[in-house]
């Protein structure tokens, strides 16, 4: 009996190439919080956002992060110290996680709303994933960490039809690994494929013995470090490049 495929895709990093505008964003919210930081974001800092994008793993951080940017933190120094950093700052502004959330959600709403072309412009897909998704014969799925509606728009906005009920994002509130054995709940018998860019999020799906049968491949087009993909060789992944993406 042949197994079906179904591909469970993460959403930044491997459909979409959003660096520039979650630097943007961030930095738009970033000016709620901290009055002290100018309308315009420096383009020079937004080539150092994508430097250390591979540790973001939520969108909102960016609002941190633009922030320590701004305040002239070297890229070294934030991958050297980021988590103690985010922490700091947030304390020192009496901001919470749901705060950030809040600010940021808000303000990709507004851009939305003044200039959606705009926005969708600042969020391409990388090269040939739009005709593959409309092409693609195997059931699929997105869990991300980003809000769903802005998934939706980005996907509306390149002709790509999939319902509500297969976008899973953070409005969930539920890790990939949970939403991976919901997925495998449902479809027991099916050959899962998991394509996530961040090692961190596949070495945490790796972790759990019930994931065992799901196929994790590792995309190196998205937002990844030299380290990160040296690591993933040692790793029982699948090294994907964006030619073999969905092949």
């Amino acid at each position: 009996m042949k197994h079906s495929i179904v591909y469970a895709l993460d959403f930044d990093g491997v459909i979409c190439d959003s660096a520039v505008e979650t630097a943007m964003t961030g930095w738009k919210a970033a000016n709620t919080f901290w009055q002290d930081m100018p309308t315009a974001v420096p383009p020079a800092l937004i080539d150092q956002f994508r430097l250390i994008r591979p540790i973001i793993e939520t969108g909102y951080e960016a609002i941190l992060a633009m922030r320590l940017l701004y305040l002239g933190e070297t890229i070294e120094a934030i991958y050297h110290d980021y988590a103690a950093k985010i922490q700091f700052l947030m304390q020192d502004a009496q901001i919470s996680i749901d705060d950030l959330k809040k600010q940021f959600g808000e303000t990709r709403d507004i851009w939305i709303a003044n200039d959606l072309a705009d926005w969708v412009v600042m969020n391409p897909l990388f090269a040939d994933i739009a005709s593959k998704l409309q092409s693609l014969d195997h059931d699929w799925y997105i869990i991300t960490t980003k809000q769903e509606r802005f998934v939706k728009q980005i996907l509306q906005a390149n002709a790509i039809e999939l319902s509500d009920e297969r976008i899973f994002g953070l409005d969930r509130n539920k890790t990939k690994p949970e939403i991976l054995k919901e997925l495998l709940k449902n479809q027991p018998t099916a050959d899962i494929r998991f394509v996530e860019d961040r090692l961190p999020t596949l070495l945490n799906v790796q972790k759990e013995p019930e994931l065992a049968k799901i196929q994790l491949i590792f995309a190196l087009w998205g937002y990844n470090t030299a380290e990160d993909k040296a690591l993933a060789m040692q790793q029982p992944f699948v090294l994907q490049e964006l030619s073999d993406f969905l092949l």
